[in-house]
């Protein structure tokens, strides 16, 4: 295992797998580039090569090799390049973790999530959704973090021993497993809420504690619930005080007080176009904006986006 400057790394520490050996293949047909890329001799061993195979692993102090995916599966997810090589390698490093591989999975509605498979060490006790993205969200950005976590028994394998990531089952509609319980909606308001949220986020259910993001939610499904409670409770609200506590009871309460301003009709649509309109970046920015100006600040971000437009 090699580090990205070809460095051996340590026992059970996440590199590229290299082989070396003086019975290797002369390189790639006919692609001499690849083959410059992958095929090195290192000073002093002209008759060994090493051959970097892309594949991700961890060699633990026993000699047992684990293989824990691509290094140069990238993709563009909402905007963002996401290297899943780099999720499997910083997801690999959870303890409870025995196997895994993270794939993009188109749905049925159109929308591309990030979703990583794994096999736990022990299959009594599986880490839960909240712990597994508390643990990524100290080594990646949010973008690169799997909006759905699915625990199998095992991973399906190609005949060449590789996870097979054609095959691997679509992520199901039920709730994921959380630190929390589930607890049903207690009021009229959260009755409400939680099955918008539960539409937006294609889930069977959602806990009125239960938290935005672990349940797979991001920017642009927030502007979506956004666009769903102003249609509903015909309230003039800004993603950013929505999701200052995102479950179902804290942004219950925030609708409950603001029950008695209740918006004109053509305000709301106006609002709820701006609302709608809103890309990835911009409603990420509303996301983790200060400012309290809900209705100035969405124009705002509007206006921005088709200005940026224009000039191009």
């Amino acid at each position: 295992m090699v580090d990205d400057t070809g460095k051996e790394v340590g026992p059970n520490e996440t590199g590229e797998i290299a082989v070396r050996s003086r019975f290797l293949s002369t390189g790639y047909w006919q692609r001499p580039e690849l083959t410059r890329e992958k095929f090195h001799s290192e000073p002093g061993t002209e008759e060994e090569q090493l051959y970097f195979t892309g594949d991700l692993g961890r060699m633990s102090k026993d000699g047992c090799l684990e293989l824990l995916g691509r290094k140069d599966f990238e993709i563009k997810l909402r905007g963002s390049r996401v290297d899943v090589g780099e999720t499997e390698a910083a997801l690999g490093e959870h303890p409870g973790i025995k196997e895994l591989a993270v794939v993009p999975k188109k749905l049925a509605s159109g929308e591309t999530l990030l979703v990583a498979y794994l096999v736990a060490r022990d299959k009594s006790s599986a880490p839960t959704v909240t712990e597994l993205r508390l643990f990524l969200k100290e080594k990646l950005p949010e973008s690169m973090i799997p909006a759905a976590f699915v625990v199998l028994n095992k991973l399906p394998l190609l005949p060449t021993g590789k996870v097979d990531r054609q095959s691997l089952p679509e992520p199901e509609r039920s709730r994921p497993e959380l630190e929390n319980p589930f607890v049903g909606a207690e009021t009229f308001i959260q009755e409400k809420l939680a099955m918008i949220w539960a539409e937006v986020l294609n889930l069977d259910r959602v806990g009125i504690h239960d938290n935005f993001f672990d349940l797979g939610g991001h920017s642009l499904t927030a502007s979506r619930i956004v666009s769903q409670v102003i249609k509903e409770f015909r309230l003039e609200l800004s993603l950013r005080s929505l999701f200052q506590s995102p479950t179902v009871a804290a942004m219950a309460a925030i609708i409950d007080g603001h029950q008695d301003k209740d918006l004109p009709e053509g305000e709301m649509e106006r609002i709820l176009s701006e609302v709608e309109s809103i890309r990835e970046e911009e409603a990420q920015r509303l996301l983790s904006s200060d400012r309290k100006e809900p209705a100035k600040e969405i124009q705002l971000a509007v206006r921005e986006q088709h200005s940026n437009e224009r000039r191009q």
